[in-house]
């Protein structure tokens, strides 16, 4: 009988998380203050984060440690099965074996509380009271919603108003967990009126998400921000995924010629590549591939830079590949990629030419989820759909190359909440959309000034 499913025990779970700070070839760009253009300090910081968080973000040791009450959380439903995708590989025809870590399996059906836990945890233990944050698909909102829960805090989560149109179902899933949901922009705050003032209708963007929810937090009384991809630690958490990757392909005798995820800001495909990514700088020849939407490739058509994280200008400038800070991306489906910058991390790497960056547009990312579907019997979040079309791409190009392969890549959520998605492409109603570069052209040029990395 072939072996499907390759399982860890609760026992085998990693008990430290992967800081690949410490392993870079050349050191990454410090954010900057906006004020004063110098480097960001820990006290700049302490309006947003408390301090716990504060010195992971700028922690440059290659180990941190994972405390007891998180690894507790954690086995709810780590360690996260690695699957073996033979149906799939049946259908493509091409030599590869394909291999995925299956994400949906959390509470939330996602990679998200990964990150959600400690982070409410260390919220917790800072004294925090209420944490505050932004959402796009609702993936993010409903892990966060979760964690809180579990740790007495309160949540209020600030979702992009398109996807809290077009997923309903992600706002009940935070209701039920015990948080408030606000379609963003909104009039909570002096961020959300001002779009809206300017634009009624706007559907709203990540950046816009951003901005309302650290002038939340930092105006409200013991609250503090929660981000759920892009900054160093939030990168750190997620990578217990690549840790139980490398733990259980060693046990069946095999490593990946190619590790692949979807980069919306970063997390998801930190998750399972940054551990991968040091032994790539170690001298292992992997390939690590991120894919992103067509329709706001950050990474394909934008250039490195320092920015803003948020429309308000709130955030420290990052450098990362950006597509303008001001940007507002195309109401796709695969709402947890609309973001107009990469994680710097992952921005690093990609310019190191660790990583490599590909797009792909919304019908070839929904026609492999349904491929996959029909195949693997699980229906994948929209999100997910990115790195299947860069599977599809990469099998096609072991068949074209006479090559045999191993493709690793993060199953990174289920979209059985987003199924709304799934009867748009199946009725014909979504079409392939690319960022015209005339909009790449007006979103680089509110950047023009910032200073350059």
């Amino acid at each position: 009988m072939e072996q499907v499913k390759v399982l860890l025990q609760d026992r085998e779970i990693p008990k430290k998380w992967y800081n690949i700070v410490a392993d870079l070839p050349t050191p990454m760009k410090p954010p900057l203050h906006p004020g004063t253009g110098q480097p960001v300090t820990p006290n700049d910081l302490a309006a947003i984060f408390p301090m716990n968080i504060i010195e992971q973000e700028a922690s440059g040791k290659r180990w941190i440690k994972i405390p007891e009450e998180v690894l507790q959380k954690y086995l709810l439903w780590r360690p996260s099965p690695l699957y073996r995708a033979y149906n799939f590989e049946k259908l493509l025809n091409c030599p590869v074996k394909i291999y995925y870590k299956n994400e949906g399996v959390s509470p939330a059906g996602s990679h998200k509380p990964n990150a959600a836990v400690p982070m409410a945890y260390y919220n917790k233990m800072a004294g925090t009271k209420k944490m505050v944050t932004e959402t796009g698909a609702g993936q993010w909102g409903s892990a966060l919603a979760m964690a809180t829960q579990m740790f007495g805090l309160e949540c209020r989560v600030y979702m992009v108003k398109i996807s809290y149109e077009q997923k309903p179902y992600r706002r009940i899933l935070m209701n039920t967990w015990g948080a408030e949901c606000i379609p963003s922009p909104s009039n909570l705050t002096q961020a959300g009126r001002n779009v809206l003032a300017e634009h009624p209708d706007s559907p709203g963007s990540l950046g816009i998400a951003i901005s309302e929810a650290i002038e939340d937090a930092v105006t409200g009384k013991n609250a503090r921000y929660g981000l759920g991809s892009v900054l160093n630690h939030v990168l750190l958490y997620q990578t217990i995924i690549g840790l139980e990757a490398q733990k259980q392909m060693e046990k069946i005798g095999v490593y990946p010629d190619v590790v692949m995820g979807c980069c919306g800001g970063g997390s998801n495909f930190a998750g399972i590549a940054l551990p991968f990514a040091c032994d790539k700088i170690h001298g292992k020849n992997v390939k690590l591939v991120g894919a992103e939407p067509s329709s706001c490739p950050s990474m394909t058509k934008g250039p490195f830079a320092y920015d803003f994280g948020d429309l308000a200008k709130t955030t420290p400038l990052l450098p990362m590949y950006t597509l303008g800070h001001d940007y507002i991306p195309a109401p796709i489906h695969a709402g947890g990629l609309r973001y107009h910058g990469m994680a710097p991390i992952v921005s690093h790497l990609v310019r190191e030419k660790i990583i490599e960056a590909r797009a792909y547009d919304q019908l070839k990312t929904f026609d492999a989820g349904v491929k996959w579907a029909r195949t693997e019997g699980f229906v994948p979040a929209p999100e997910t759909n990115h790195v299947l079309a860069a599977v599809v791409d990469e099998a096609l190009r072991a068949k074209q190359e006479g090559k045999e392969k191993v493709i690793l890549f993060n199953w990174s959520g289920h979209g059985l909440v987003d199924l709304a998605a799934y009867d748009a492409y199946l009725s014909g109603k979504l079409q392939a959309y690319e960022l015209p570069d005339e909009e790449i052209a007006r979103a680089l040029n509110a950047i023009k000034d910032f200073p350059k990395p």
